[in-house]
């Protein structure tokens, strides 16, 4: 673009002072006008790094996620082809499930047996109980039995001592209250014995509960891991996104061990990171137009707005350890900030290849009248990309 109005520049000169020679050619007017271009040029760039700031290093950046297996097995299906896109869900992968099947229902019986074991327990517990229960409820009945008798035998000693009452009747009475009194000593002997029979045995058999309720979760703990690893020999596309770097085939045995993924899975949702120098982003603040183009395409302005400035980078940083950091012998050169931007308006949605490496600029809230030379810088050169600089 300098190129560009340089020559427009050249051929006005030409114009004016050589084919109409409305100018006379010397030494001042060779001097202003070889001053002119060179301060205005500088002016221009200048202002332009400032309030429309650019950059040569615009990435676009994929989500891409190793798969590798959590459970290990040999392939028996794959549907995922490489270079193919898949929906969310999509089943990608099958590892055969015959041993995780057979450790599930193992574990189902189990968890059958535990609760036969602890139902049984739970059962013993409660017969002890009703006993107690029992014993308990007959010496109560003796009680209240002894208690009237022994209302009627004072009745029936009022009653002789005033004259209106017979003997027999006392003695009768008095019969009835030893005999409820032995009945109740019986039934009180009977309570002991059938507390002291739980208290000898409530420990072990509410051991045996504890024990079995234990050794049933256990082994509903080991089902679910079971069912969960089942459920992993199965593997399904985590989002949107392509299959790349396939390199397995069915009869492959995968293990869960991180540096060796059966393939790489690149998600359609993309972030563009442009990368400036440390001065150049005073100006820049979140939800500022932005523009880029990529080599990928020719002549096409792709529109984005400004996120997120990323102002941390590793200089900022030192590494953990038991050495005094080391400054270095010779200054570091400057690393540049990072600028996550968004696409917008038509380009949002929009597919890029990953790993692209493009330009593009941020139009700043300053001084928008020259925002104008940037947007036709951007366009010139978007259009040099069709351009293919190749001798073969």
């Amino acid at each position: 673009m300098d190129a560009l109005l340089l020559a427009i520049y050249a051929l006005a000169v030409w114009l004016i002072f050589f084919k109409f020679k409305w100018l006379p050619w010397n030494t001042t007017s060779m001097v202003i006008v070889v001053t002119i271009p060179v301060v205005a040029l500088t002016l221009l760039v200048l202002t332009l790094n400032v309030v429309a700031p650019s950059s040569h290093d615009v990435r676009v950046v994929g989500k891409v996620l190793q798969v590798v297996p959590q459970v290990r097995g040999r392939i028996v299906e794959l549907p995922a082809e490489g270079n193919r896109h898949y929906k969310k869900g999509d089943v990608l992968l099958r590892i055969d499930p015959t041993p995780y099947q057979a450790s599930v229902r193992q574990l189902e019986g189990r968890l059958m047996a535990d609760d036969a074991a602890l139902a049984e327990a739970q059962a013993v517990a409660r017969q002890l109980s009703e006993s107690v229960r029992g014993a308990a409820g007959k010496v109560a009945t003796v009680q209240a039995k002894l208690s009237l008798a022994r209302q009627r035998l004072r009745e029936h000693e009022a009653l002789l001592a005033a004259g209106a009452g017979s003997k027999f009747d006392r003695e009768d009475a008095l019969a009835r209250r030893h005999e409820l009194e032995g009945e109740l000593a019986s039934a009180q002997a009977v309570e002991d014995e059938a507390r002291q029979k739980l208290s000898a045995k409530s420990q072990g058999e509410f051991a045996a509960i504890a024990t079995a309720r234990a050794k049933r979760a256990e082994t509903e703990v080991m089902l679910e891991n079971a069912r969960w690893e089942l459920g992993q020999t199965e593997y399904r596309a985590p989002a949107d996104g392509k299959v790349v770097n396939l390199q397995v085939r069915v009869g492959t045995m995968l293990v869960p061990f991180p540096f060796s993924p059966a393939f790489s899975f690149v998600e359609d949702e993309q972030e563009v990171v442009a990368f400036y120098k440390q001065n150049e982003l005073y100006n820049v603040k979140a939800g500022d137009v932005a523009e880029i183009y990529l080599p990928t395409h020719p002549g096409e302005i792709i529109k984005a707005r400004v996120d997120s400035i990323v102002w941390a980078q590793s200089q900022g940083q030192f590494a953990q350890g038991g050495m005094i950091p080391n400054t270095a012998a010779t200054e570091a050169v400057p690393n540049r900030f990072a600028v996550k931007l968004d696409l917008r308006d038509e380009s949002k949605g929009q597919m890029l290849p990953v790993g692209a490496v493009g330009a593009g600029a941020i139009y700043t809230a300053h001084m928008k009248m020259f925002h104008i030379v940037r947007m036709v810088f951007l366009r010139v050169s978007s259009k040099l990309n069709y351009l293919v600089f190749k001798l073969h």
